[in-house]
Order: C-alpha cells, then sequence, then structure tokens
C-alpha cells in the first residue's frame, strides 16, 4: 500500500514541477475560470494552456464545469492550495536565509 501512495503522490506533485501549471493553481485559488480568461491573464495560447489543464484534470487536481461553450476549471480541493502555499512559504524562507547570507558576506 505504501508503494501504491508513493507513486500517487509523485505523480500529483509532478503537477508542481511545471511554473506553468503553479501559475494556473494560484490564478484558480480564489475561483474557477474559464479558459479563454487563464489564456488571456496567463499570456499563453489556448492549445498550450489546454494541454496543462488536462494533466490537471487526469491528475485530479483540477475540475471542469461546462457552461454553454465556456468551460470553466476550478481546484478540486482547498488542500491544493494549502500545499501550494506551504511550499512557497518553504521557498521564500529559503530566499530570505540566502539574502541575509550574502549581506553578512559583503559586510565582512
Amino acid at each position: 500500500m505504501d508503494k501504491l501512495i508513493y507513486e500517487m503522490h509523485a505523480s500529483v506533485c509532478n503537477i508542481f514541477s511545471n511554473p506553468k501549471r503553479l501559475e494556473i493553481i494560484d490564478l484558480l485559488r480564489n475561483g474557477e475560470k474559464s479558459v479563454n480568461e487563464l489564456s488571456r491573464l496567463m499570456d499563453i495560447p489556448q492549445t498550450n494552456l489546454s494541454q496543462h489543464l488536462s494533466l490537471m484534470r487526469q491528475k485530479g487536481i483540477l475540475e471542469t464545469r461546462r457552461d454553454g461553450v465556456n468551460i470553466y476549471y476550478s481546484i478540486t480541493n482547498p488542500k491544493v492550495m494549502k500545499a501550494f502555499d506551504i511550499m512557497r512559504e518553504v521557498l521564500l524562507e529559503q530566499l530570505s536565509r540566502t539574502e541575509k547570507m550574502l549581506k553578512r558576506i559583503k559586510i565582512a
């Protein structure tokens, strides 16, 4: 059972390894958005965006809702945002430590 969970964990975490997919998650933080809206906000072609959205949907990160010709995407589980935010906090703390270290080096 643990091996299966490790495989699933790695598969989902792969979503977090792409800057565009991270941007999608961040843009969906406050609710659903249409493909057109995401494409405009990210300034990328819909075909490229659709590939990312499709993968994220397959991995269970996103869900869709259709309204006429528009497809809206949203995050399936609020814990995805929690994981996103925790990782972002870790990275900001690392940057802060690096910055402090560089300042100490310049002073010395």
